[in-house]
């Protein structure tokens, strides 16, 4: 059962959060299948501050391991 953890920069809407949802599913199932009811998705919003002094140091770089893409910017 697939659930897919989003962070993202604060300030998008509802409607925003729904399509990019949607959209990830749909690319998920035409790669590893399933129907609908097998995933599930969670959004969470960070300010600016947030991620450049606690989700990029401690979430993503501290986790190398595990990321399948590295960002394209830095904070140094």
């Amino acid at each position: 059962m697939p659930h897919f953890q989003i962070k993202i920069l604060e300030g998008k809407s509802q409607e925003q959060k729904e399509r990019l949802t949607k959209e990830i599913i749909q690319a998920a199932q035409k790669v590893i299948g399933m129907g609908d009811e097998s995933y599930s998705v969670s959004i969470e919003e960070f300010s600016m501050d947030e991620w450049r002094n606690d989700l990029y140091p401690n979430s993503i770089m501290s986790n190398k391991e595990i990321l399948i893409k590295e960002p394209g910017y830095s904070f140094d």
